[in-house]
């Protein structure tokens, strides 16, 4: 039996994007997560973070440091009762062939691993990001919605792949399409 999941992106979705954000103390929720993953969990979709995090490789922080907050945020996920599926990240920023790493946004080697570990029916299932190589990686691995959240929504896209994505300012103005979305 496959699963729906809500994808999350990290820094810009889950906590306010400052920039190699790797300790609790700088970690700021962003207003809306919960009530998003609250509505996932009561339409049956795992939750399921997908992250770059080149700040490993370029050497600001440790593997373990960014392991400690990661631990931090599903305790405090399942604190509020929407506890987290899993959490993929990519610490790297080159694959051998010197080119972006398989599992780096824009690449969808994340989704890819979330949809073999979960049975993830990705048609189905839902991508918040903040980025467009967030909405690229999603695209390229079949998920069927996608929203991109903040003030990059604005930007446009000349390319006719993105017209599955949707625009909202804020998560809290993302509720009503996810809720209608997860729904379906």
């Amino acid at each position: 039996m496959t699963s729906r999941a809500l994808f999350l992106d990290r820094d810009g979705i889950i906590n306010v994007d400052k920039g190699y954000v790797h300790e609790a103390e700088e970690f700021e929720w962003m207003p809306g997560i919960f009530e998003l993953a609250a509505c996932a969990r009561d339409a049956g979709a795992k939750l399921i973070v997908v992250t770059n995090q080149s700040g490993i490789a370029r050497g600001y922080y440790t593997e373990e440091t960014f392991q400690k907050l990661t631990d931090w945020m599903a305790l405090r996920f399942d604190a509020e009762g929407v506890p987290l599926t899993q959490v993929y990240h990519c610490p790297f920023l080159e694959g051998p062939d010197g080119r972006d790493h398989p599992l780096r946004k824009p690449n969808p080697g994340m989704f890819t691993a979330a949809q073999n570990d979960h049975d993830i029916a990705m048609p189905e299932s839902v991508m918040l990001g903040d980025k467009w190589a967030d909405m690229d990686a999603a695209l390229a691995a079949g998920v069927g919605h996608m929203a991109i959240i903040g003030e990059r929504s604005g930007e446009n896209r000349n390319d006719s792949r993105y017209g599955t994505i949707v625009r909202f300012s804020t998560l809290m103005d993302a509720l009503p399409w996810l809720q209608k979305t997860l729904a379906a």
